[in-house]
C-alpha cells in the first residue's frame, strides 16, 4: 500500500509530507521511503495558529477558519505528495493535522483537539483519509501521545543492549525499547518549542528560530535560570505523561525570567538548550539507555545535539537516517505506519507507551472519491520494521 503522511507539529512552522511503500508479511512490515518534503505554512496562516494557541484567549469563529485554513494548507500538500512522491499513484493519506490544544489536568490527560479537517485533502486526492489519531487512545485512559512509540518499538528491535529513540521537535518525547520489557514512550518537555518563542521574543520576531544553533554556541548556560525551569513539577512526574504548549509557552518563559533575570540574550537561549539536555538525558538514564536514535528539527542545532552528549558520556548518538529513516521525515512516516495500521484492522498504539487500559484502532476514516474499499483485517500485528530503499 502506498501511503503518504501529513505532519505539523507544536512549532507549527511548515506541513511536512512523506510516503512510502508499506507491506506487511506476517509479523514483518517492510518500509520502502518513497521522498519527503516540507511546505512552510503561509504567513497568515500561521499567524491565525499563533493567535488561538494557549494561554492566548479566542472565538469560535477564528477556530472554524483556522479547521478550514490547515485543511487546505495538508490538501495542497497532499496533491503535491500524490504528484512528486508516488508518481501519481497512492492508496491513502494519513493527517495528523494541527495541534492547537492537548487537554492535561493533573497528569490526566482529557482530549486533544488537531485542526485540518480532512474533507480537503479528500476532495483534492480523491484519496482515503485518516485522521483525529489520539482520540480513541484518549478515550481508553491514555495519554494520546507520543504514538510514535509503536513504530520506535519496531525500529529500536534490531538494536542491541538499551536502545531508545528521541525526537526533539516542540516538545522532546523518547521511546525506550529495552529487551524483555513492553516499550515506554513519553514526552520529556520542552526541545524547539521554548529556545523558538524565546527567539521570536529576544529579535522582536526578525528571527523565528535559532539558526545553527548559533545564538546559543555565543551564551553561556545560567544556573540560576537553569535551575528554576528545573524545579516545574512535570519533570518528577512519572511515565506515561505528555506535554505541550499549553504549558511550555512564551509567558511561562518570561515568567522565569521575571524571576530569575538574565542579562544576555544568548545566556537565554544556552540556557534553553541546556535544559532540553538536561531533561532528555535524565529520561535517558533512569532507564538506563546506551544507544540513542536521534530525530526531529532539534539535529540541526548542533548546539543542542553537542550539550545531549555531554549529558550522557558513553551513550552511543546516531541519528534515525543511520537506520534508513530520515530525520526531518520520521514523524510523517511514523503517522502514515500508524493509519497503514489503522485500515489494516491493527492497534497503533501500545498501552505500556500512552498509558491506555487496552491497545486501541486509531483515528477516523473520510472516504476518498469512491466507495471506501478496506483491506481485510490482519490476522496479526508486525513485530519487526525493515525499511528498505530504493
Amino acid at each position: 500500500m502506498r501511503v503518504i503522511g501529513l505532519m505539523s507539529g507544536t512549532s507549527y512552522d511548515a506541513i511536512e509530507a512523506a510516503a512510502a511503500d508499506l507491506t506487511l508479511d506476517g509479523d514483518t512490515l517492510t518500509l520502502r521511503p518513497l521522498g519527503a518534503f516540507g511546505v512552510p505554512y503561509p504567513a497568515p496562516l500561521r499567524e491565525l495558529i499563533a493567535s488561538v494557541l494557549p494561554p492566548a484567549a479566542t472565538t469560535i469563529g477564528d477556530v472554524c477558519a483556522l479547521d478550514a485554513g490547515v485543511g487546505r494548507a495538508f490538501a495542497a500538500a497532499a496533491v503535491r505528495a500524490v504528484d512528486e512522491l508516488c508518481p501519481g499513484r497512492a492508496d491513502l493519506v494519513v493527517s495528523h493535522g494541527q495541534t492547537v490544544h492537548h487537554w492535561v489536568t493533573d497528569g490526566v490527560v482529557r482530549g486533544s483537539l488537531q485542526l485540518g479537517q480532512p474533507a480537503w485533502i479528500a476532495e483534492a486526492t480523491g484519496l482515503p483519509v485518516v485522521c483525529d489519531l489520539r482520540n480513541r487512545d484518549i478515550a481508553a485512559g491514555g495519554q494520546g501521545a507520543p504514538l510514535v512509540g509503536v513504530v520506535d518499538a519496531l525500529l529500536l528491535a534490531a538494536l542491541d543492549g538499551v536502545p531508545a529513540a528521541l525526537n526533539l521537535g516542540g516538545i522532546a518525547n523518547v521511546t525506550v525499547a529495552a529487551p524483555g520489557t513492553a516499550p515506554l514512550a513519553f514526552d520529556t518537555g520542552p526541545a524547539n518549542a521554548l529556545l523558538d518563542a524565546a527567539v521570536r521574543h529576544l529579535t522582536g520576531g526578525r528571527e523565528a528560530f535559532d539558526e545553527d544553533g548559533r545564538r546559543a554556541a555565543r551564551g553561556r548556560p545560567h544556573r540560576g535560570l537553569l535551575d528554576h525551569l528545573l524545579a516545574d513539577p512535570y519533570y518528577a512526574r512519572p511515565a506515561p505523561k505528555s506535554t505541550g504548549k499549553e504549558l511550555f509557552h512564551l509567558p511561562y518563559l518570561l515568567a522565569a525570567l521575571a524571576a530569575v533575570p538574565v542579562e544576555r540574550p544568548d545566556d537565554v537561549l544556552a540556557t534553553l538548550a541546556r535544559l532540553t539536555a538536561v531533561t532528555a538525558a535524565a529520561a535517558c538514564r533512569a532507564y538506563g539507555v546506551t544507544r540513542l536514535v536521534l530525530s526531529g528539527g532539534g539535529t540541526r542545532n548542533p548546539v543542542l545535539v553537542r550539550m545531549l552528549a555531554e549529558e550522557l558520556p558513553g551513550v552511543g548518538l546516531l541519528p534515525s537516517d543511520a537506520l534508513g529513516v530520515p530525520s526531518d521525515a520520521k514523524e510523517a512516516l511514523a503517522f502514515a505506519v500508524l493509519g497503514f495500521l489503522t485500515v489494516n484492522g491493527l492497534p497503533a498504539a501500545l498501552p505500556s507507551c500512552t498509558g491506555a487500559r487496552h491497545a486501541t484502532l486509531l483515528g477516523s476514516v473520510t472516504p476518498g472519491a469512491g466507495p471506501l474499499r478496506l483491506p481485510a483485517p490482519a490476522a496479526e500485528a508486525p513485530r519487526r520494521l525493515v525499511v528498505t530503499q530504493g
